[in-house]
């Protein structure tokens, strides 16, 4: 691994578009349209450079002056040890940067991988885009049309957004749009395809058993986030579908997780983890993933409002076991180009370039740089 000290850091907000307006979830209001992403750029005294997703100030981007990669890794000169600690402000270029070094993607480097590498996918972007609407007909015909959209793209499976009850219309009406909404997205997407749902903890135990239970025969694979993280109510949802002979996974942990998460996990309480792909990061799924393998339960990095999360994603899947699916939240950014990736048939098409596989527009950035970012530099 190159030891060649980094002597420049950039730092900018790259601006991008979904195709459509998100709508609501649960608990929040519409989502929109518009996206930033974050960008560092580094570049070592040979003139090497990496670049990707980070939140960093300048104060902090000084401090890292002068890191050498063998410094910032946690275990020198194998990348997939992680970052360390100190340096995961900007534990994206560093790989991005690192894997270029040894000229080979950076799931190439993590683990043993086949090219071309494909990685399974869904479509994240089936919010509560119905509210307006005054009929469950109306509203399953609506978020059909979605998926139908979805399916044009290369999608195979599909997440959706539930528990309108819980805040933007009454319990019982909003319960009974999210099953209609369900069973509309089963229709179109087609029998074989994986359909989770996502309450964002809108509902409780008694809505959730009601939803999964009249929706059973649409075959639900897993109900993300039921309600707040709890573990008695968990054991008691689990034995639930056991005794309902119902096949669906139970997934949490984005966000502010519980910190008994993992504790549940292992009791198998919770059979998918979702922690973040940006917050904790790529190099604690790096420790995380090999822990939930050995548990035999699933891996589902977290990533929306930042298009970044698409593609990072992407390179954790050779190096976890059981890796589920990249969470796939479709925009383009301004300046940066993945147009080495595609979506083909429900998975991701990833590229074999080194890094991460994404390139910058030189001028974009700059100009991104100059208007509202920062550089320091030795």
């Amino acid at each position: 691994m190159a030891s060649s000290r980094i002597v420049r850091i950039e730092w900018a907000r790259l601006e991008g578009r979904r195709p459509r307006k998100a709508g609501c979830n649960a608990r929040l209001g519409e989502h929109g349209q518009a996206v930033t992403t974050p960008v560092a750029r580094i570049t070592t005294a040979d003139g090497a450079t990496g670049f990707g997703w980070a939140h960093i100030k300048p104060e902090q981007a000084e401090a890292l002056l002068g890191t050498t990669l063998d410094e910032a890794l946690a275990t020198p000169a194998i990348l997939a040890g992680g970052i360390a600690e100190g340096y995961r402000a900007i534990e994206f270029p560093l790989f991005d940067l690192a894997a270029k070094v040894e000229g080979r993607p950076v799931y190439a480097c993590l683990a043993p991988a086949t090219a071309p590498l494909r990685v399974p996918c869904y479509d994240t972007s089936l919010y509560m885009d119905d509210l307006h609407l005054a009929s469950d007909a109306e509203a399953a015909d609506a978020i059909a049309a979605e998926t139908v959209e979805g399916l044009a793209h290369g999608h195979r499976a599909f997440k959706l957004k539930v528990g309108r009850g819980a805040m933007h219309m009454d319990v019982e009406a909003g319960t009974r749009r999210d099953i209609a909404v369900i069973r509309a997205v089963r229709q179109v997407a087609g029998p074989d395809a994986p359909i989770m749902i996502d309450a964002n903890n809108g509902y409780n135990l008694n809505l959730t058993r009601r939803v999964l239970g009249e929706t059973a025969d649409v075959g639900i694979y897993w109900m993300e986030e039921p309600f707040h993280e709890d573990g008695t109510l968990f054991g008691i949802l689990k034995n639930w579908l056991a005794a309902e002979g119902l096949p669906t996974l139970i997934a949490d942990g984005e966000g502010d997780a519980s910190s008994h998460l993992l504790e549940w996990t292992r009791r198998g309480l919770i059979d998918v983890v979702q922690y973040d792909v940006r917050h904790p990061g790529f190099s604690r799924w790096l420790e995380l993933g090999p822990m939930l393998d050995g548990w035999g339960r699933g891996s589902a990095p977290h990533n929306y409002g930042e298009a970044y999360g698409n593609y990072a994603s992407c390179h954790l899947a050779p190096f976890i076991s059981n890796f589920e699916r990249v969470e796939w939240d479709a925009a383009d950014v301004d300046g940066l180009d993945a147009s080495g990736y595609a979506i083909v048939d429900g998975a991701v098409a990833v590229p074999d370039a080194p890094g991460f596989g994404l390139a910058l527009d030189e001028a974009v950035f700059a100009r991104a740089v100059r208007e509202g970012g920062f550089t320091v530099a030795v």
